[in-house]
Formats: C-alpha cells, structure tokens, sequence
C-alpha cells in the first residue's frame, strides 16, 4: 500500500472508550462550571465509570477545564443597626440529626442592568435542601416573609424547629416575628457582624453567584426570575453533588434519610 512502516504500528492517541470518557468530562464541567475534579470523579463513578481522581484531574488540567475561583464583591443586604429585638444564638454545638430541626435564612443580592433583585432563601439544615426563597426588587419585610411561606407550605414542619438567621431587620421585624411564633419557631440569630455562624446558607450563596449568576448576564427582572428558579430547583436540589452530604444532591439524600430514619417521615418532604 505504499505506506510507511511506523502508520503501521501507529496507537491513537485516545482509545474509543478515553475519548467517550473526555467527553463525558467536558460535558459535566460545562453543566456544572463550579466542579472541581473530586467532584467530576464522583459523579462519574455514579454514572458507572471506572477511573482515578488523578486521571479525571489531568484531563481537566489539559483541557483547561478547571474551575477558578472570582474575587469577591460585596453589597451590604444586612441592616443589624436597629432597636428591634434581637434573639439568643441556639445553635452552636447543636448535633442536627434530621429533617426539620434547624432552618437557616439569609439574604443576597443580584445585578442587573438598571438595578439590584434581592434573593431571600431558606435551607434546611440537614440535607442542605433549599426549601423556601423569593425574589423581590425592594429588601424588605414582604421579601422575607415570601421565601418563609413557601417553605413552611412544602415542609409543614412540627412545633420546636430553630429558624436561624442573622440580625438583619427583615428577620427581626414584628410581622416576620409573629409569623414564627405562630408556627412554633423557635428565634436563633448569629452574632452581630459573624456570617461564619450561617456557614451552610453563605455556602449557598457562593455556589449560586459562581456557577450561576456570574455565568449569566441577566438584563431583566424576567431573565433572573427565569434562571434562578431552574437553578435551585433543576440543578442545585436534583443535581448537584454536595461533598457534605457524601457526594449527593439534597433530594437524594433527603430521600435516602427518610427510609433509614423514619419512613413517616416521607409526609414532611415536599415532591421533587
């Protein structure tokens, strides 16, 4: 045939089954952009792949596939100078052993072109499930009081559970007080100027505004009211691996917490 004798013994690069796993790479680095390479193997290893955190690590490295971190901006959304009541921190040194025992509330923000979309969010603290949030363009009481509805629609949960936030006025407020104690809340606040006492739901917001509100230049209120529905809901609940809870999505765990527990549990999780 006329051809050299080294195409003879020539060995591509990449096997069939290597380019199928890069692919399979690529593709979970670009649905999820914050993943780092501990991540990228465990879900691969779900999925059914054999292969090193090592292997995963260098074919990201080489495809300039690794996450980098953003610098950090900061717009103040807690107002604490106030003469409202201000609650004992129940928190520190509790062992949180179900669903339904501390719920932690905060508050953030997101640009757009002609002004700022306040997010309020609620998470339950055991399996990290964001369980209530809403959007608002003004931060006030009624943006707080929203995000607390809805989780308190989709839980239903028993008188004794903690509601842990920081000082901020919106959660110490006179209407969003009364509607705690109407549910049989029991009122936790973090220390004045201390966002590491909220650690799980400032984990959150920083998994939020780096894998998707700095992905996206959103210009309307509709295009956040669009996108950051889908993310809590689609990927960060359904989807996403969280180190935490062994490398599973919230509802996953939720789930697999349910049947090991207590199975009349199951009444208290509301439906994916």
């Amino acid at each position: 045939m006329d051809l050299p004798r080294r195409t003879y013994y020539y060995e591509p690069r990449h096997t069939p089954c290597e380019k199928a796993l890069i692919d399979r790479i690529g593709d979970l680095c670009l649905e999820f952009p914050g993943y780092g390479y501990r991540r990228v193997t465990k879900q691969l290893h779900r999925e059914g792949w054999i292969v090193n955190h090592k292997k995963v690590a260098r074919i990201m490295r080489e495809n300039n596939w690794s996450c980098r971190p953003r610098k950090k901006r900061w717009i103040v959304t807690t107002n604490s100078n106030h003469g409202l009541q201000i609650y004992p921190n129940l928190i520190k040194g509790l062992s949180i052993r179900a669903l339904n025992q501390l719920w932690l509330a905060d508050i953030t923000y997101i640009r757009i072109l002609t002004c700022f979309v306040y997010l309020a969010v609620m998470l339950d603290a055991f399996s990290r499930r964001a369980i209530g949030y809403a959007l608002s363009t003004t931060i006030d009481t009624r943006l707080t009081l929203d995000a607390l509805g809805m989780a308190i629609a989709s839980r239903q949960p028993a008188s004794g559970c903690i509601h842990h936030s920081d000082r901020a006025v919106q959660y110490a407020s006179g209407d969003y007080v009364k509607e705690l104690m109407a549910h049989g809340f029991h009122i936790s606040m973090s220390s004045k100027g201390n966002p590491y006492e909220n650690a799980y739901v400032e984990s959150f917001i920083k998994t939020l505004k780096s894998e998707e509100v700095h992905l996206w230049e959103y210009r309307t209120l509709e295009d956040v009211h669009h996108r950051i529905p889908y993310f809590i809901e689609d990927v960060y609940n359904q989807k996403r691996l969280h180190s935490s809870l062994g490398y599973r999505p919230p509802c996953e765990f939720e789930a697999m917490a349910v049947l090991t527990q207590n199975p009349c549990q199951s009444a208290l999780i509301a439906s994916p």
